[in-house]
C-alpha cells in the first residue's frame, strides 16, 4: 500500500502561492505540493505535468514543505568557490610581492609561487593550484618574442642586401675549392 503524501499542513499556503507566485520555480513548488495532495497524483506523474524530472519534483515539494509554505528560490547557497584556499582579497595580497617583482623586470616563476602557497596554507598543493591562482588574477604564460629587444632592424636589412651570395666551398682537407673544381 502506498503511503499518504506529506504536506497537508502547508496545502493552504500552496493554494495561495498559485496566484501570487513571482517565478516559475515558486509556481512549480506550489504545484508539486497541490497535485499529489488534492488530485492524488504520483510524484512521477506530477513531474511529467511540471516538465521536470521525478527527483526534481520531489526536491521542489520537499523544499516547500520544509520552508513551512514559503517557496525558496532554487539554487540559493549554490555557486561560488566552496573549496577556495583563500578569498580573492587574500589571494591579491599574497600575489602582490610576486607581481611587484615581475613589474620591475623580474620573471614570474610558478614554482616559487607554489612553494610560497604551500607554506602559507601549511600543506602541499598541486602545481595547477598556482597556475589557477595566476589565471584568476589575469596572468598568463607568455611566450618569448620573435625578435631580440636590442636587435637593429636597419642593420639586419643592410646585412641582407650586402652579404655575399655564396661562400667558397671547402674541400675535405679544409682547402678552398677553386673555380676549376
Amino acid at each position: 500500500m502506498a503511503r499518504k503524501p506529506s504536506g497537508l499542513g502547508v496545502l493552504n499556503q500552496a493554494r495561495e502561492y498559485l496566484t501570487k507566485a513571482k517565478t516559475v520555480t515558486e509556481l512549480r513548488q506550489a504545484q508539486a505540493v497541490i497535485l499529489p495532495l488534492e488530485y492524488g497524483m504520483s510524484i512521477p506523474h506530477t513531474a511529467q505535468i511540471l516538465g521536470v524530472s521525478t527527483g526534481w519534483a520531489c526536491r521542489l515539494r520537499t523544499r516547500f514543505i520544509r520552508e513551512r509554505g514559503s517557496p525558496s528560490s532554487v539554487g540559493v547557497g549554490r555557486g561560488g568557490r566552496r573549496r577556495e584556499n583563500m578569498s580573492r582579497e587574500e589571494e591579491t595580497e599574497f600575489l602582490e610581492p610576486f607581481f611587484e617583482k615581475a613589474r620591475a623586470g623580474g620573471v614570474l616563476v610558478t614554482g616559487e609561487i607554489k612553494r610560497a602557497l604551500d607554506e602559507r596554507l601549511g600543506r602541499q598543493t598541486a602545481l595547477s593550484s598556482a597556475y589557477n591562482l595566476l589565471h584568476r588574477h589575469g596572468w598568463r604564460k607568455l611566450a618569448p618574442d620573435k625578435c631580440h629587444p636590442q636587435s637593429d632592424p636597419v642593420a639586419q636589412a643592410d646585412w641582407k642586401k650586402n652579404c655575399p651570395t655564396s661562400l667558397p666551398k671547402l674541400t675535405r682537407n679544409g682547402r678552398k675549392q677553386g673555380p676549376s673544381g
